[in-house]
């Protein structure tokens, strides 16, 4: 950090290198990639490093392999783990056990206290803790007195492995105690607890139970301890189950109290590790202990050192598919370039699972249950971890929040009919993983007539009203219902206002926005029977629910216009210009037809329905007033779109002076997404770096004195999202406004030909290099020094046509295809054709190969 990235090396006025870093090969024209990549420098400043212990199990240092994880954190005498799944989750859009906000909950299996210390010194002390992760490798590494332990997730299984080093004068029994989560007293109003023996546990809540009980099992590595929940209302179902054994050392087991397990091993000197497998199943019938148990058995005979390779293989792999390299002489751009690789890590140790991570908690919940906001998902924050991996060429991340929203397309789609009286598919902003809950026919028939002002709220009928009494309020359904108490026994709750009207109710934009993502894919990809099979259904969907619901009708102008729908979450029924055309209806309107039509004709079906949405589209009312709404989806205004009134709105609303000194940007701000797509270099630089140092979160956030007024935490992440939200939702903001600002692959509207542009809106001094995925399935390289772009190289995945805006714009560049020499396009807009595998160099006119040669030679010699 802090030292110049080009430092040693020479300018000849062609091309100017990058050092340690990266560093360009001698025969760049034989087909070689331009840049050579150390990997490891790059990535590695992304990691966490403590010289003392956390205070607060926060900021313990994250492992996962994308299903499985935890924080880890220390206390003086112990390592500790709170074991958390993507798909475990204590209820589903049945129940109606859960009434009041927040008290639904998910994600947490088991506690996993590793303790080094009966009677004598503590191990995690003050003065000799160090704590590192090395997000390259994906290890985690923590010692003290006399102790060392390494902690992985192993990316084959659902294993975390913490390989232990004691070396003490006198070593102690080392004992891992597999806890319950509900193992003290009940958490809510409502909740009882029964030990139905000495190893189980019953939790009710209304309807649902939650059953956890304590095994021991032999296997062939040994007694194993195991901790399994169950949880159950009316039909369903989900069942996990945490395993814990050890492999180098002799261990006995056993079942200390009525909520923990514990597993000794036998006093000495030297290394073992201690295994802690998970497992998790929707079906009754899958033996997820059975399943815990083998992965662990698998892990024990392979060993420590094998888990580790294996993961060091993986994780390099992963890198390698892209980075990013940043420097200025102020360190600013270095801690971005630290945020960014760490995002990274987060996403992929989070995010490889059948379903996506929770946007506030991901895997690193360590407060058991109670978690802000519940379990439910809320897509206005999911987006912003997600955006900024298709650029970054890791959509495998992506696809855990693909299959989690095609798995409730039915569940969708009956809701667009039963609740708007709508064809295709309805998408609520809040919604449990598996959608929203089949209504009964009378009370879907008066949820429309209500909810459509059909009929007067005071007209509601006792049924419906009992009916919704027991259903969640975070649901976008019923978030009209607000804050309320328990009374003799009873949720007694308030409406939110005189009508059907919440922050979510009325909000359609997001089946739009989801769908959105989906045609992202496939642009980034090319992927055609992606398309046809997952993409097209959602995109379809959510064109012909804007073609059929009812609000939208054609007005006296001749005008299509939508009505009684939400801004974003802002919804004021007294003003009728807050709820008629509102910016991001129309903007999702405006963004997904033109993406349905363009996706029909290229599939070649749906030639009937195609009609009807280009006559929608052709009489839509105008997006305007981006005043009150501006969104990062479906390309309306780009750097290719031309429009005027693009800088016109840029230099109006987004500090047309300057980000101000006092000035700080909140965590969910999308000012350094707006900057980059509005080309201010001025501002991106300031917003992004106050965005990641988060100083705003340290004076105020969501329910700021419950997280114990903290801001910013020690591993990067924040718990702006409320009490047990371990959040990284600015970190991929930033990083997503990071990559745009790099390299866009834009289009002049929705469903345009992309157009790949460099450093549109790039601080002046900083310097930078980067390896990124554009539209098209163009893999794109460059790298900027004071403020010259030095090279382009592209690498097709797919082949085709790829556009580039000439980033010297007074010259014309030189084209080598695979090393040759070729024609270049005239004009400021290069057409080139590729095929798949071959890779493009283009460089300033006058760079030769024999004078990059010669500067290559000069700069090894330095």
């Amino acid at each position: 950090m802090g030292q110049s990235m080009f430092r040693g090396f020479r300018s000849t006025g062609c091309f100017i290198l990058l050092t340690a870093f990266l560093s360009i090969p001698p025969f760049f024209c034989c087909g070689a990639p331009i840049l050579s990549v150390d990997y490891r420098s790059i990535i590695s400043q992304g990691d966490l490093h403590y010289e003392t212990p956390v205070v607060r199990s926060d900021d313990g240092l994250p492992v996962g392999n994308g299903t499985m994880g935890s924080l880890v954190w220390t206390e003086p005498a112990a390592l500790k783990f709170q074991i958390n799944r993507v798909d475990v989750y204590a209820s589903n859009c049945e129940t109606t056990s859960f009434n009041a906000r927040d008290w639904d909950y998910a994600w947490a299996c088991g506690y996993v206290d590793i303790d080094f210390v009966d009677f004598g010194k503590d191990v995690f002390d003050e003065e000799k803790t160090v704590q590192h992760l090395g997000i390259y490798d994906g290890l985690a590494a923590v010692e003290g007195n006399g102790v060392r332990a390494q902690v992985l997730a192993w990316h084959k299984r659902d294993v975390m492995a913490v390989h232990v080093e004691d070396s003490r004068k006198k070593p102690q029994c080392i004992k891992a105690n597999l806890r319950m989560i509900r193992h003290l007293a009940t958490s809510f109003p409502g909740q009882s607890t029964e030990y139905a023996n000495r190893k189980t546990s019953v939790v009710k809540t209304k309807h649902h139970t939650a059953t956890s009980k304590l095994h021991v099992r032999q296997t062939s590595a040994g007694k194993c301890i195991v901790l399994t929940q169950v949880f159950e209302e009316g039909g369903y179902y989900c069942g996990s189950a945490v395993a814990v054994g050890i492999a180098g050392r002799n261990s006995k087991a056993m079942i200390a109290e009525v909520t923990e397990a514990r597993l000794a091993a036998e006093p000495g000197a030297g290394a073992f590790t201690i295994l802690i497998t998970s497992a998790a199943s929707f079906d009754r019938g899958r033996d997820i202990i059975g399943e815990a148990l083998a992965a662990l058995e698998e892990a024990a005979q392979a060993g420590f050192d094998k888990l580790l390779q294996d993961n060091k293989a993986w994780w390099h792999n992963f890198w390698s598919k892209s980075y990013v390299r940043l420097h200025s002489a102020d360190g600013d751009a270095d801690f971005v370039q630290a945020h960014y690789a760490y995002y990274l890590y987060l996403m992929a140790s989070s995010s490889r699972g059948r379903l996506a991570p929770n946007f506030g908690s991901m895997l690193w919940s360590t407060g058991g249950d109670y978690s802000t906001w519940g379990a439910q998902q809320w897509w206005g924050n999911l987006r912003c971890i997600y955006y900024a991996l298709f650029e970054a060429n890791h959509i495998e991340l992506i696809d855990p929040m693909f299959a989690m929203y095609s798995g409730m397309y039915e569940a969708c789609a009956t809701a667009a009919r039963q609740q708007w009286g709508a064809d295709g598919i309805y998408i609520p902003e809040t919604a449990f993983f598996d959608g929203l809950a089949k209504l009964p026919e009378d009370i879907a028939a008066e949820m429309r007539d209500l909810y459509l002002l059909c009929k007067p709220w005071s007209g509601m009928s006792d049924r419906f009203r009992r009916f919704a009494d027991v259903r969640h309020p975070h649901s976008s359904r019923w978030n009209w219902k607000s804050d309320g108490r328990w009374i003799d026994g009873q949720w007694v709750y308030r409406d939110r206002m005189d009508g059907p009207y919440g922050c979510v109710v009325h909000l359609f934009a997001s089946t739009a926005e989801v769908a959105y993502f989906y045609w992202l894919r496939y642009e980034h990809t090319q992927d055609t029977e992606w398309l046809r099979k997952r993409a097209y259904p959602m995109i379809k969907g959510a064109a012909q629910f804007y073609r059929t619901y009812p609000g939208v009708q054609k007005g006296t102008d001749g005008l299509y216009h939508i009505t009684n729908v939400n801004n974003y979450e802002t919804y004021d029924p007294g003003q009728t210009g807050n709820r008629t055309d509102t910016p991001r209806e129309i903007s999702a309107m405006r963004g997904i037809l033109p993406i349905a039509i363009k996706a029909s004709e290229m599939l070649g079906i749906d030639s009937d329905l195609r009609e009807d949405w280009k006559e929608l589209l052709d009489n839509l009312v105008p997006l305007k007033d981006w005043r009150h709404g501006p969104t990062i989806s479906f390309d309306h205004y780009t750097a290719e779109t031309g429009d005027p009134a693009r800088s016109a709105f840029a230099d109006r609303v987004f500090y047309p002076g300057g980000l101000p000194e006092d000035e700080e940007v909140a965590g969910l701000s999308g000012l350094p997404i707006f900057a980059a797509i509005y080309g201010r270099a001025d501002l991106f630089g300031k917003a992004v770096v106050s965005q990641l140092r988060g100083e705003i979160l340290n004076k105020r956030s969501c329910r700021f004195n419950e997280i114990g007024r903290v801001g910013v935490l020690r591993n990067r992440m924040d718990l702006s999202e409320g009490v047990n939200c371990v959040s990284a939702e600015r970190l991929g903001l930033a990083a997503h406004g990071l990559q745009l600002a790099l390299c866009q692959s834009v289009p002049p509207g929705p469903a345009g030909a992309p157009v790949i542009r460099l450093f549109e809106a790039w601080p002046g001094k900083w310097d930078a290099a980067f390896k990124l995925l554009c539209r098209g399935a163009f893999v794109v390289s460059s790298s900027i020094r004071n403020g010259t772009v030095e090279f382009v190289e592209i690498e097709p995945q797919r082949g085709g046509v790829c556009r580039l805006r000439n980033p010297w714009p007074a010259q014309r560049p030189v084209l080598y295809r695979d090393g040759e020499k070729a024609q270049m396009p005239e004009g400021d807009l290069l057409e080139l054709q590729t095929r798949a595998g071959q890779k493009l160099l283009i460089v300033p006119e006058g760079c030769t190969p024999e004078k990059l040669k010669r500067v290559v030679n000069a700069g090894t010699e330095r």
